[in-house]
């Protein structure tokens, strides 16, 4: 597992320094005032990869299974910075269409990380958990499918082309696929949880669950 912790914190940190590298480089800009396929490809292939990463591998999914629930959650707390786009909706950088539900969601989602974490992150609570989780994986589609169709639903509203170049294009480019990803690992958990508690309470009839399962 320690070498799965070395592995995965270097992937992350090259990862991060890719999506740094090519905003600077202006790998992702678009001049049609929209998100393009660059931004696209930069978002999904680390999703793609840890999916099937997580598909194939037993002793990966053992690791991301042994991974704190509590602290996966937490880690949302960062998207109190979806104020941001607030901010650049009020100044007339990002489009009121994409800016408000994408910046509303993200900061409802950051508020409650913390709670969440704390009271929800155990199996006695799983559907409530799970429920928390989906809830912040739809506000991450919801955003990224405004943000790639603002031009489409209001053609004449602000340009989408900020989240495209430093410092917002770190946000399609790495923060929302770990953040997915993060959510993705924790409802896999909580599932986990649920097989375990069904398979407890089949051997030892009669004897209630312990309060926390390890998965």
């Amino acid at each position: 597992m320690k070498t799965y912790a070395k592995l995965t914190a270097v992937i992350i940190a090259a990862w991060f320094l890719f999506a740094l590298s090519a905003s600077l480089l202006h790998w992702f800009n678009n001049d049609a005032g929209r998100i393009g396929g660059a931004v696209a490809v930069a978002a999904l292939v680390p999703v793609i990869v840890f999916a099937l990463w997580f598909a194939v591998s037993p002793t990966f999914r053992q690791f991301a299974f042994s991974l704190d629930p509590q602290i996966l959650t937490a880690v949302q707390t960062w998207r109190l910075l979806g104020f941001t786009f607030l901010v650049s909706q009020a100044r007339g950088i990002l489009p009121a269409i994409f800016a408000l539900p994408a910046g509303y969601g993200d900061m409802l989602i950051g508020a409650t990380a913390t709670l969440a974490a704390w009271t929800l992150a155990n199996p006695g609570r799983r559907y409530s958990f799970i429920f928390w989780q989906a809830l912040g994986i739809t506000d991450l589609v919801l955003a990224v499918g405004l943000g790639t169709t603002a031009r489409l639903l209001s053609p004449h509203s602000t340009s989408m082309a900020a989240m495209t170049v430093l410092p917002l294009s770190l946000i399609p480019t790495f923060l929302v696929p770990l953040f997915l990803i993060l959510h993705i690992i924790c409802i896999a958990q909580a599932s986990a949880w649920k097989s375990a508690a069904s398979n407890a309470t089949q051997r030892q009839p009669g004897r209630s669950v312990p309060q926390s399962i390890t998965a």
